[in-house]
């Protein structure tokens, strides 16, 4: 064999050699592209869910994109969205809120009681009921700041003790909507739109939504939280008051469960100590499905209006399909164990 031979002959084995090689950083930088993108944008992920859920179920049900169809919508998820707002501040500081469905439901209870056990105005027994829902809130804050318990623990032991407190003062009763000053049902009433009916809960709720997304992105205290759930002792030692960070978090929270507890009351036309019982993990899927880390420092408002908007949509859908309530569950559980594994993978990218 010649010299030019031999030359071209180990030319060729190099470049299909190296070929391979080539595929694999190219496949390895659009991975790392991507990654770089969704740390970046945490909200990315969860619309496009969303968008494709949402082409998907109208393909399959053409009820779905009715304007009836997506008004039941945002009215069932009204309540859950506004929880998970509270539970997005938590869970921004690396804690947990387990209390969060138990908060709500109590603090709907006695506004309701206030009203007719004890004849107050509706605007007193509203604000006596925001009052107390942040007092609860103060509990859980005080607990994890002050006694240093793990907000696992705390929340667990409040969400028992929250509930029990329920049932004493409801005495397992219902209270009626017809019973109650039109101020504590007023959530309910809806807007007509053309055929789209918004009720004044989903207002609120928007409202709200706005409010934090504005105080999270735009304030010292916004920046202090991330700061906090990104390295508690990093934003200690760089002077941020994370004791008061916290505490801050979870009575704002306490607040924010009591005015889902105001829409509920609207929702369901009646205050009930029956209801609730999901509410907990259902504001914690709304979250994690919204992109917001479990650990803490990543992720924000907007995600999680798309996380619940996203348990919403999936459930409508099935429903519609006709799958039963029991492989409904069993897909949005799927859909938070791989949000939970993207996070995961998300967060490599500091590394």
């Amino acid at each position: 064999m010649g010299q030019a031979e031999l030359l071209g002959l180990t030319m060729a084995t190099a470049t299909e050699t190296a070929s391979p090689d080539f595929d694999v950083n190219r496949h390895d930088s659009l991975g790392l592209r991507i990654q770089h993108i969704l740390h970046g944008n945490p909200v990315l992920g969860p619309l496009a869910v969303l968008i494709v859920a949402i082409i998907a179920f109208s393909l399959f049900n053409a009820r779905f994109f009715s304007a009836a169809n997506l008004s039941l919508v945002l009215a069932q998820v009204t309540v859950i969205a506004t929880l998970a707002l509270g539970q997005t501040l938590v869970i921004l500081t690396a804690g947990i809120d387990l209390a969060a469905g138990a908060i709500a439901v109590f603090s709907s209870i006695l506004m309701a009681n206030f009203c007719t056990k004890l004849g107050m105005p509706g605007l007193i027994a509203l604000v006596l009921g925001f009052a107390c829902g942040t007092a609860m809130g103060a509990l859980n804050g005080f607990l994890v700041t002050r006694i240093k318990l793990p907000p696992f623990i705390v929340t667990l032991g409040t969400l028992t003790i929250f509930f029990s407190l329920n049932a004493v003062v409801s005495k397992s009763e219902t209270v009626r909507g017809s019973d109650m000053p039109s101020l504590m049902t007023w959530t309910g009433t809806t807007i007509p739109i053309g055929s789209f009916r918004l009720t004044y809960g989903s207002i609120i709720m928007l409202l709200l939504f706005a409010v934090f997304y504005y105080a999270l992105s735009s304030t010292a205290w916004g920046k202090h939280v991330y700061a906090t759930g990104d390295d508690i002792e990093s934003a200690r030692l760089a002077g941020i008051r994370t004791n008061r960070v916290l505490f801050s978090v979870y009575t704002l929270a306490g607040l924010l469960y009591a005015i889902g507890g105001w829409i509920l009351i609207g929702r369901l036309a009646s205050a009930s100590p029956n209801v609730g019982v999901d509410y907990n993990l259902d504001s914690i899927t709304a979250v994690v499905l919204g992109g917001t880390s479990l650990f803490g420092g990543r992720g924000g408002v907007l995600g999680t209006l798309i996380g619940a908007l996203i348990v919403g949509v999936f459930r409508n859908g099935l429903q519609l399909a006709g799958v039963e309530v029991v492989w409904q569950g069993f897909a949005i559980g799927l859909l938070v164990l791989v949000a939970v594994s993207l996070d995961q993978w998300i967060r490599k990218v500091k590394s």
